[in-house]
């Protein structure tokens, strides 16, 4: 079960983090694998190191969001599945925010998913099927975490934007869900201190850090032709941080 031998995936944001763990569980299932990333340099070096195709793309960029997936249309003749993976989280307190910080922000995380998910839902309802997975987080939906706002911001609107597509397209054969990651050890989280890495293992029950397969392995799931009946719905991947009442709980 869950094999995804033949699938044509396209992988957002997929060159390094928590993109790079869904690339390498989606390559594990056998799937086809396009990454698709602004970062053309780590996009380069991936494909040189797993047998992946890469495409540069900017999400922001409606023309060239178009202009990419036809490209993978003519060369693969379908998509499968979408992983919509792109995010940023620069760190800002409300007080110091501009409104060109809100609005780069929100260009990218709900902006760059939009233009993306709609192009790759133009092709998969042709085709009568899909699996569009985004990637979310539990900041915003679920918990806060002070310089956040702005991007817990667009993560729980993420959540809303899912609810309304699935039932849009729940008729042609296609789903879409959303993994929810917490603290996931990515170059991204170790850029953030180590003193803010262990304030995270003491938070959550497990005391690890996640790693990108494990949100990989998630998306796997979803993805899967054995997935069909799960639409519109989240998977919190967090070893359990959200749980506790107190720190008495994981002590």
């Amino acid at each position: 079960m869950f094999q995804l031998k033949e699938q044509i995936a396209v992988v957002t944001g997929g060159a390094k983090g928590i993109g790079k763990g869904i690339v390498n569980a989606l390559l594990a299932q056998e799937a086809k694998v396009i990454v698709l990333d602004k970062d053309v340099e780590a996009g380069e070096a991936l494909a040189r190191e797993l047998p992946i195709d890469f495409l540069n793309l900017d999400v922001t960029k409606a023309e060239q969001v178009s202009q990419v997936f036809s490209r993978i249309i003519e060369a693969y003749g379908r998509i499968d599945i979408l992983a919509s993976n792109v995010g940023i989280f620069p760190q800002k307190t409300l007080e110091n925010m501009s409104e060109d910080d809100w609005d780069a922000i929100f260009s990218v995380n709900l902006k760059g998913t939009f233009l993306v998910v709609q192009e790759a839902l133009k092709h998969m309802k042709k085709q009568t099927y899909g699996r569009v997975v985004l990637t979310s987080s539990i900041t915003g939906p679920v918990t806060g975490f002070p310089g956040w706002s702005h991007y817990g911001a667009t993560k729980a609107g993420q959540l809303g934007f899912m609810r309304s597509i699935a039932l849009e397209y729940a008729k042609f054969g296609i789903t879409v869900n959303a993994v929810q990651p917490g603290n996931i050890l990515t170059e991204g989280l170790i850029e953030q201190g180590e003193d803010y890495l262990k304030q995270m293992k003491a938070t959550i029950p497990t005391h690890t850090l996640g790693e990108p397969i494990d949100i990989g392995a998630a998306v796997a799931f979803l993805a899967s032709p054995e997935a069909r009946f799960i639409t519109g719905q989240t998977l919190i991947i967090d070893g359990g941080q959200i749980l506790p009442e107190s720190f008495d709980a994981i002590l």
